[in-house]
């Protein structure tokens, strides 16, 4: 498990290119056949993957957790964006299809992670946030049947915004949040662009109480997303890939421009689950 420290906007500000990308920017998510997690001291949160292509993957604690067990004191989000998979969770299997995904509650001891088809192995974003509490392990898709543990996504949990004429008309889709799957502290989601459309978030904001994290993809190998970050009179940015991710402090604008239309996932963690508590900045400010 890699180890990020936490970063001053007075010092950021400050930082070459090079620096900023090694502090903020997960250059590569998804390796095959491994679980990679990326630990920052940002809310402590937890960013990484499990990517099971020939084998199944069994997610451990670690020796950075001290803990006896991953979940022992955390909860974990998961979406695939890969071939459709199999998460087994002390013992009871939940089939995992491309764009849906999964909400693990706290005390889950077990968690592995397997494709069913090599040739289209399952890609699990993982994002892990501390708990104090044990909420309901459930299956979240975007359609279907609801169950006992299966909740399917509500028809208010999917928002279009924008527009073409403004380059950001993209749909909102909520997986994790108050009223549809409960949780300690995370919330997550997906935002897919439009054909003709590059602009995520933008105006953009800030949310003090809360960081992000972005995972950016269905982007071609020659494709870029310009991430903007900093704070709103201090921006900078970074050069953003296809599966790369970018850790955004709650001090941080976090906004993105491609080269072409694009998905990507977000997870927050932090003081509270509201989705709209936002600082709003003025285009005209930004600088």
């Amino acid at each position: 498990m890699e180890l990020r420290t936490a970063a001053s906007p007075k010092d950021v500000k400050h930082y070459t290119t090079e620096r900023l990308r090694e502090e903020f920017l997960i250059e590569q998510v998804f390796v095959p056949d491994e679980i990679k997690l990326v630990y920052s001291h940002i809310d402590r949160i937890i960013t990484g993957s499990a990517t099971p292509v020939t084998k199944e993957l069994c997610l451990e604690a670690g020796a950075e957790l001290r803990a006896e067990y991953f979940l022992q004191r955390r909860e974990l989000g998961v979406i695939n964006i890969g071939g459709d998979g199999i998460i087994t969770v002390d013992g009871k299997k939940y089939d995992v299809a491309a764009r849906n995904g999964m909400y693990i509650g706290m005390g889950k001891k077990e968690i592995t992670f397997a494709s069913k088809d090599a040739a289209r192995p399952a890609k699990f974003y993982l994002n892990s946030a501390p708990a104090h509490y044990t909420y309901p392990t459930v299956l979240i898709k975007r359609e279907g049947t609801p169950g006992d543990d299966v909740v399917i996504i509500k028809d208010e949990n999917k928002v279009e915004l924008g527009s073409l004429e403004e380059s950001n008309h993209r749909t909102i889709c909520k997986y994790i949040l108050p009223g549809q799957v409960e949780s300690c502290q995370l919330e997550m989601g997906m935002t897919s662009l439009e054909p003709g459309s590059v602009w995520n978030t933008m105006p953009c904001h800030t949310h003090d109480r809360r960081m992000e994290v972005y995972l950016y993809f269905d982007l071609p190998e020659d494709a870029v997303v310009m991430h903007y970050m900093g704070e709103p009179t201090e921006t900078r940015h970074l050069v953003v890939r296809n599966e790369q991710a970018v850790i955004s402090p709650s001090w941080s604008i976090h906004a993105g421009s491609g080269s072409r239309n694009y998905t990507f996932i977000w997870g927050m963690v932090g003081e509270n689950q509201d989705f709209d508590d936002m600082d709003g900045v003025d285009n005209r400010t930004l600088r």
